[in-house]
């Protein structure tokens, strides 16, 4: 009966108006999350039927993709949109590697929780993501409006719906910032932080009226299109876990809602989107394609509609905007940051021309500092010219202090639990004081101060203190301790290492950088057991290291890998060399140690990696120190000094004042975050190893591994089986993980 009702309802409104000039159609696109994209199909047999919309109200992912073609894309450029468009990315708010410093890389690949700490009590982000990501994208696709305020004069008048978090009130726009509006209407809640706008704290629409029909008949559209893409109620036996009974209590409401909503749509289309979540972004084509077959069951009344409207304006041109000549940029809400700070990040030298993406790349370096909350940027024509101003409004973070947590375990350090406290603005607005505490079998801690003065010298003091026991081979070490001839095979080996730096240094282009400083360092390396064919022996008093040792050191590195442990495409070089000109020792001699390695990392097809890496060390002097020569052996990703890892070999097996290296590996992603590595690595170890030439002979040390590894919010956990062929022994080597 109900449908009988709708389909008179529909045929006596093209009667009622089959005299008028003009007849005006409405397009109200619901939200739904990934559901949403179900809208590009419903378009394209919209624009198909030959229908022009003349106002488009959405909500959510309605107001996304209601935005964008109200601003002037076709159906099939949303397409191609969202094919090219990283969803994880997108809403994750993952900042790229290469827009990180270094210090800012380390950061996010340390931690696996960061939480709001000020005043000592413990806060919770307001959601998962900022949706910067988000803002960055509508931001580039709407650059085409200018400076268009007014969403009534957009080449679709358009409107979305919001939610006021503190009044629960529907908030109507259709004026002001076309991409803050959007991201405001399709802020979820928990998922993404709510939007500032006039004043208000915004979320998803979604909350208070998710199918905004009646919105659009007071604003005098004649005939109703409707793309309901919201969820139905599951049953009890798929509601499987607190999510899906949040989900469906809040369904409640829009279900309940579309009873009375559904009569004010002339032509309702629902597809057919059961099987998917509201993340089901991965499966964006399908999703399209449901909406299409959907929008083409009403095919028909579409085509009557489109013979009904009397004429059809010219199509609309979109100004295709590649690049930009920027006369100048303006900054807005940065109370604590000075503007040098600011610009040293963007790192936008105006006038100057730059393409979207170069803009978005700079928002990219600023936002890394995490010292915003969002970053509204939107560009306006100077009057009379071809050129644009940059206007920036910062909303900066309240938060200042921060506390991290992460766990690990390897073969080295054994089990490990790091909690860390993080302070912004200490003493001068741009610095960050960071305290890493690490308790477990190894009791460790790393202290950092850094002033970031962006790309011009920042300054930076660190201190360290590492400790580890683990055996060596006592061939290794028997000269360092004067030890006789024993019938001994390893001796267990506690190490103590305690480092302080003060550097300074300076970036290029984020990836890059060059810095020199100086360092005490003080070692202790003691024994007090040698195990001989299984037995306990002790050894009474035997330290063999208990120096300070005082240097001055410069480097160089360039990082443009886009993951620190499982990278597909980058290139690094890390080149560093050390003088040590004073020790604690009585007779010591000056010696120098120089070191670098050379990565590349390629992707011939997906999901498979290639990574090549070259490295070299030696020592320049005739000092008889040997604590800090090179050692081989073991896996891991935050060894200390000079010690390297090498697969097939047990940590510090292998020691000399010089070394060369060479590994290779190959890393299949089997499925997402699912990695499985095949490795191969070859060395010659030995003093004096350049001066003798041996190192262009073949190699001496060669090892082989099998990983399997699984991206974690943990950081990476991975199984390793090595094996060398010259001492025919295997060894496995566990992590999990961030590494610290």
């Amino acid at each position: 009966m109900k449908k009988v009702i709708c389909i008179l309802f529909f045929c006596s409104s093209l009667l009622s108006f089959s005299q008028e000039e003009k007849l005006k159609v409405g397009l109200v696109l619901s939200g739904g999350g990934a559901k949403g994209l179900a809208h590009i199909g419903a378009l394209k047999a919209i624009e198909e039927a030959g229908v022009h919309i003349d106002y488009i109200g959405g909500t959510s992912m309605g107001a996304i993709i209601g935005g964008l073609y109200a601003s002037g894309y076709s159906a099939s450029e949303l397409d191609s949109i969202v094919k090219n468009t990283n969803f994880n990315i997108l809403i994750q708010d993952e900042i790229p590697r290469k827009s990180m410093t270094f210090y800012e890389k380390r950061n996010t690949e340390r931690y696996a929780l960061t939480l709001p700490f000020d005043h000592f009590k413990l806060g919770f982000p307001s959601g998962l993501s900022k949706g910067q990501n988000i803002y960055n994208l509508m931001s580039g696709l709407t650059v085409h409006l200018d400076d268009e305020t007014d969403f009534s004069k957009l080449p679709i008048p358009f409107f979305c719906v919001a939610a006021d978090v503190e009044t629960g009130a529907e908030i109507i726009l259709d004026k002001g910032s076309l991409a803050k509006s959007v991201a405001a209407s399709g802020a979820i809640p928990s998922l993404f932080s709510p939007v500032k706008i006039d004043g208000r704290l915004l979320i998803d629409g979604g909350v208070v009226n998710n199918y905004p029909v009646e919105e659009l008949r007071r604003r005098g559209a004649d005939i109703i299109i409707g793309v309901d893409v919201q969820d139905s109620l599951l049953n009890r036996k798929d509601l499987k876990g607190v999510f899906d009974i949040f989900t469906q209590v809040s369904n409640f409401r829009t279900i309940n809602d579309m009873k009375h909503k559904i009569p004010l749509t002339d032509i309702y289309i629902r597809p057919d989107i059961a099987r998917f979540s509201i993340m089901s972004f991965e499966e964006g084509s399908a999703i399209i394609d449901s909406g299409k077959v959907a929008g083409d069951k009403r095919i028909s009344a579409l085509k009557q509609l489109a013979q009904k409207q009397k004429s059809h304006p010219e199509p609309y041109h979109r100004k295709i905007v590649d690049t930009l000549h920027l006369s100048q940029i303006e900054l807005a809400g940065n109370t604590n940051y000075p503007r040098s700070f600011i610009m040293g990040r963007l790192r936008l030298q105006t006038p100057g021309k730059f393409s979207l993406s170069q803009i978005n790349e700079s928002i990219d370096f600023l936002s890394a500092t995490g010292n915003f909350d969002k970053i509204n940027y939107f560009l306006t024509q100077d009057n009379g010219e071809d050129t644009y101003t940059l206007n920036l409004n910062l909303d900066e973070s309240e938060n200042k202090t921060f506390l991290k947590l992460a766990l690990h375990y390897d073969e080295l350090y054994r089990s490990a639990a790091l909690v860390n406290l993080t302070r912004k603005s200490s003493i001068f607005t741009n610095d960050v004081t960071s305290l890493d505490l690490i308790v477990g079998e190894n009791v460790r801690y790393n202290f950092q101060y850094y002033i970031d003065k962006g790309y011009y010298w920042s300054i930076g003091m660190k201190s360290r203190f590492n400790s580890f026991d683990t055996p060596v081979d006592y061939a290794l070490i028997q000269d360092a301790i004067n030890g006789g001839d024993l019938n001994v095979n390893k001796i267990d080996v506690d190490f103590k290492d305690f480092t302080n730096q003060f550097y300074v240094e300076t970036l290029f282009k984020q990836v890059a950088s060059l810095g020199m400083g100086a360092e005490h360092k003080y070692l202790k390396i003691s024994s007090e057991t040698i195990n001989s064919e299984g037995e306990d022996v002790d050894v009474p008093g035997t330290e063999f290291e208990n120096n300070h040792y005082y240097s001055a050191f410069g480097y160089l590195k360039y990082d443009s890998f886009d993951n620190k442990y499982y990278p597909k495409k980058g290139f690094y070089f890390h080149g560093d060399f050390h003088i040590y000109p004073f020790s604690s020792i009585d007779d010591f001699n000056e010696f120098s140690i120089a070191k670098g390695k050379i990565g590349y990392v390629f992707t011939p097809i997906k999901n498979l990696s290639v990574r090549i890496f070259s490295e070299t060390g030696f020592k320049i002097g005739d000092s008889e120190q040997q604590s800090l020569d090179f050692f081989l052996g073991g896996y891991g990703n935050n060894l200390i000094n000079n010690m390297v890892p090498f697969y097939g070999y047990d940590f510090l097996s292998l020691g000399a004042d010089s070394y060369i290296k060479s590994l290779a590996e190959v890393d299949v992603e089997i499925f997402k975050n699912n990695h499985i590595t095949l490795s191969g690595n070859f060395a010659n170890v030995e003093n004096k190893l350049y001066s003798s030439g041996n190192w262009l002979s073949m190699p001496d040390y060669s090892g082989y591994a099998l990983g399997y590894g699984v991206e974690t919010f943990l950081g990476p956990m991975e199984v390793k089986y090595s094996y060398s062929p010259e001492v025919k022994e295997s060894q496995w080597f566990f992590s999990l993980g961030f590494w610290f």
